[in-house]
């Protein structure tokens, strides 16, 4: 008897939001709940009789498992992301009765820091605390969230709120009817934290920036809610320039995401333990424990510190061990991992000579 492969993730159904399709993003209510409720469970690993016992249907299918899962592994908890969730959760709790000026943060760093991680794991972590607060209303939605687009006018900013929530309205509909409808719409499922991200997107020197600034100061004196922003270098893109920049400026705290440094034995110790933690969540059948802590040096160096090329780098390691069978991670297989050009900029620059001379 063939034997049953256990799935690899658990997801509960919502009631008041539709199943959302496959290519749902965060950016809709559908693809957010998706998100907020999707629990990766590690696979348990299969090996001698269990392994040969198993059909090639479903030997095919436990393989399936374990790429699908190293393709999501569990993500780890930052610096990055502590002091997000920690700093927004006061904000949160400090705006509850506030009735204007309400504080924000903002997470600003150079690409692969963490930071949509962060902003979006804060979001998830509260939309969970207040479903365990509110288990019976089953029509809160108290995270809303968005991408701020290239180039946003004012109506283009007002019209992602409105396509979250996937409102209908009119072409002929201007931005008045827009904003009064996401408003309406934001009150009545009781949105308390709202995150936007790619706020670089957003260049108030110019005068279609300065009026799509306006436009979300706006929405956060109409929703009685926290305002959480992302984006590349906030700062150098002059987000706090001007008489805007500076209301800016007094409203938000800024917490920056940066790359992990290898300079002290602490900032070592620090690396490592992330290192650890990421390992931990492998379910390689033939990873030893320990092999990714002992190339600690060589992963930083690969990565430049950067989270995003980390995660990365295991990831498509993992899967590679999988579909060429060997179960395991090496430093031979890592270095066949493609990874981003700033991460390999980083290795040009930071990793021992005989280490750039062997990847070559």
């Amino acid at each position: 008897m063939a034997m049953k492969i256990p799935s690899q993730s658990r997801q509960t159904a919502s009631p008041e939001v539709s199943e959302a399709p496959p290519d749902s993003p965060l950016t809709t209510k559908e693809g957010w709940r998706r998100f907020v409720e999707h629990e990766p469970i590690p696979p348990r690993l299969l090996a001698g009789p269990d392994l040969e016992a198993l059909s090639r249907t479903d030997r095919a299918r436990y393989q399936d498992t374990l790429r699908e899962y190293h393709c999501n592994l569990p993500l780890v908890n930052t610096p990055t992301i502590r002091k997000v969730n920690t700093a927004s959760r006061l904000l949160v709790q400090l705006n509850r009765h506030q009735v204007s000026a309400r504080r924000g943060v903002i997470i600003s760093g150079a690409s692969g820091t963490g930071k949509t991680t962060a902003l979006s794991q804060f979001g998830r972590t509260h939309e969970l605390s207040v479903r365990k607060r509110h288990p019976r209303d089953r029509h809160r939605l108290p995270v809303l969230y968005v991408t701020v687009p290239p180039a946003a006018t004012p109506k283009m900013l007002a019209t992602e709120f409105a396509r979250f929530f996937g409102l209908n309205l009119p072409s002929r509909a201007n931005i008045t009817d827009v904003v009064n409808a996401v408003c309406a719409t934001a009150a009545h499922v009781s949105v308390d934290v709202v995150l936007i991200d790619e706020i670089h997107n957003l260049n108030i020197q110019t005068k279609t920036g300065a009026e799509a600034s306006d436009q979300l100061k706006y929405f956060a004196e109409r929703l009685p809610a926290t305002f959480v922003y992302a984006g590349i270098d906030v700062q150098a893109q002059g987000l706090f320039a001007g008489t805007r920049g500076r209301q800016i400026a007094g409203r938000f705290h800024v917490i920056p995401a940066t790359q992990f440094s290898f300079a002290t034995e602490e900032d070592r110790v620090a690396w490592a333990a992330l290192v650890e933690t990421l390992e931990s969540a492998l379910r390689l059948p033939a990873h030893q424990p320990g092999t990714l802590a002992a190339m600690s040096e060589y992963l930083y160096h690969r990565t430049g510190g950067m989270i995003g090329s980390l995660s990365q780098l295991i990831r498509g390691g993992a899967v590679l061990a999988i579909v060429d069978g060997s179960g395991c991670l090496s430093q031979e297989l890592l270095d066949s991992v493609p990874i981003d050009y700033a991460a390999e900029q980083s290795e040009e620059a930071t990793a021992p000579v005989r280490t750039r001379q062997r990847r070559r």
